[in-house]
């Protein structure tokens, strides 16, 4: 049985005649051995056909199919074309030996022609990658390696481009971001409160917060210059009249040692600095929250934006947490504690980063377990929604939620909850009512559209026409007059054309009439000769009878 050799190399395809092997000796290391060999490869191994990439784009897309494992129609006519015909009825006599078992069913399914991959066939496609440059003669030596680098740079380049999970990095970065933005603008904040401190103490124990803190100690820099004239500008920036009069109370008589101008001015700049970077840390959660209502939505509205975050980063990506059951996202975050239990023999952990989400704290102590058990159930079919849905929609998120709301009423009032099989049926049927009244909504849409097009037109002639009046109302009323002089003139044309259609048409029935009163004058004088005539004749007949009687 004839065996054909496949090769996908970066400048084309290859086909190659593999003849006179002994099937016995075909696992033996002297086969390896003669592959380095070309005087005794070349006898074994001819090639038969070569089809080049038309392009580097080309070569690419190839490429990128056989990486996936699917035939492309340029490699199915080239097979077709090359090799012998199968038959339905009769087995093929050869076999098609090629690297991938993906490419090899995915062309016997289509083709039918039978391949072939083992360790046999891999040893004599290395040979065949060893010496490709020998068996093509109009090759120029460095014309294969030029190949080979453009290729691989544009297939990386397309790999990396060409990422599914590319819109989680994003999230993955946002959150690390955030964690590292937290912990600075907290540091931060305790130098500026421990280094304004010196200069007035009491300001610590009246405003708490670190953003506030900063802001109050660059508006204030000097206390000795505080006075009840600062009062309302105080009151803009702490927002309570009565605490502004308190920080200028405090000022008055605080015990702090007094500064130069120059400590002032780095004191101000670096509160200016903790500012921007609380600033920015809020522009960062914003854009973090509406990247994950965009990746998952279902996942953020289940469990919130932060944690649903850090779950992903943790995981890895949308699909490595939604390949993750229900247990592993469950203590996901908490690894250590685990393996420490699993080698202490003591208590595993009941859960991971999925302790931050509000329904366990919310949980008493005792269904704190139940309730992360509960809820990392949910949150792996959400996130399976989230990765594997065509759409994107939040119904499936709020249903579950309703759902763990339920499960805490349960444990708490004994409220029975619903069923996940009538749950599932509410939400999807919500859906696809969402569904129709987009599509409904489009259709009128477009007619709104046109008829806004229209109004819009009219709407600007107007103003155009209003502009021109407003501008020129002499040139208006000439218009007008003109516009009316139009109108009477047409007026009066379509009235001659009509009363001259109607005279035509009276003057035809007239001719018509006076045909037929001519037609009428005419029988009538025929027949009254006719009756004269005939009068005449009965006249002279009786004179002839009275004469007769009368002789």
């Amino acid at each position: 049985m004839a065996l054909y050799l496949l090769y996908e190399s970066a400048s084309g395809y290859a086909l190659f005649l593999a003849h006179g092997l002994d099937e016995i000796g075909q696992n033996t290391e002297a086969v390896r051995n003669s592959v380095s060999d070309l005087n005794r490869f070349g006898k074994v191994v001819q090639l038969t056909a070569f089809h080049p990439f038309e392009s580097a784009l080309d070569a690419l897309n190839q490429c990128n199919a056989i990486s996936e494992g699917l035939m492309t129609d340029e490699l199915r006519s080239f097979l077709e074309l090359n090799l012998p015909k199968v038959k339905e009825s009769k087995k093929p006599k050869f076999r098609l030996g090629i690297v991938d078992t993906k490419v090899g069913s995915h062309i016997h399914e289509v083709t039918k022609i039978p391949c072939e991959s083992g360790d046999f066939v891999h040893e004599l496609l290395r040979g065949v990658r060893l010496h490709f440059d020998r068996f093509l003669k109009d090759l120029k030596p460095g014309d294969l390696e030029k190949a080979q680098l453009g290729l691989g740079h544009s297939y990386s380049r397309a790999k990396v481009k060409f990422n599914v999970n590319r819109v989680d990095n994003m999230v993955i970065q946002a959150i690390f971001l955030l964690d590292t933005l937290d912990k600075d603008v907290n540091s931060f904040s305790m130098r500026v409160r421990e280094w304004y401190s010196w200069h007035f103490p009491e300001l610590v124990k009246i405003i708490n917060d670190n953003y506030l803190y900063a802001k109050v100690a660059k508006y204030i820099e000097d206390k000795s210059k505080l006075c009840d004239e600062s009062i309302p500008g105080l009151t803009d920036v702490v927002g309570d009249e009565d605490k502004a009069k308190e920080i200028v109370d405090a000022a008055k008589a605080s015990m702090g040692q007094d500064l130069s101008p120059i400590d002032l001015i780095n004191v101000h700049q670096f509160a200016q600095r903790v500012m921007d970077l609380s600033e920015y840390r809020r522009k960062l959660y914003d854009y973090l929250v509406a990247k994950m209502n965009d990746i998952a939505p279902n996942l953020a509205s289940l469990i919130g934006e932060v944690v649903g975050a850090r779950l992903i980063s943790h995981a890895g990506s949308l699909t490595n947490l939604a390949k993750c059951p229900s247990s592993t996202l469950q203590i996901l975050g908490a690894e250590k504690a685990l393996f420490r239990a699993l080698k202490t023999r003591g208590n595993t952990p009941k859960y991971g980063l999925i302790f931050h989400s509000s329904f366990i704290g919310r949980a008493s102590a005792k269904n704190k377990g139940r309730m992360a058990r509960y809820l990392a159930n949910k949150c792996s079919i959400a996130s399976r929604i989230d990765c594997f849905s065509e759409g994107s929609t939040t119904v499936f998120g709020e249903k579950l939620r309703e759902q763990v709301e339920e499960r805490l009423d349960f444990y708490d009032k004994g409220v029975a909850p619903r069923k996940n099989i009538d749950v599932m049926k509410d939400a999807i049927e919500s859906v696809q009512n969402k569904d129709t009244e987009m599509e409904t909504e489009e259709v009128p849409t477009e007619a709104s559209a046109k008829k806004s097009k229209k109004k819009k037109s009219k709407t600007a002639a107007a103003e155009n026409g209003e502009s021109v009046a407003v501008d020129n109302p002499a040139a208006l009323t000439n218009g007008e007059a003109l516009e009316d002089a139009k109108s009477e003139k047409k007026k009066k044309k379509e009235k001659r054309k009509s009363d001259s259609e109607m005279e035509q048409q009276d003057g035809l029935t007239a001719e018509q009439d006076e045909t037929g009163k001519k037609k009428k004058k005419k029988s009538q004088d025929e027949d009254g000769e006719d009756l004269q005539s005939a009068g005449d004749g009965k006249k002279r007949k009786k004179k002839k009878s009275k004469s007769e009687d009368a002789e």
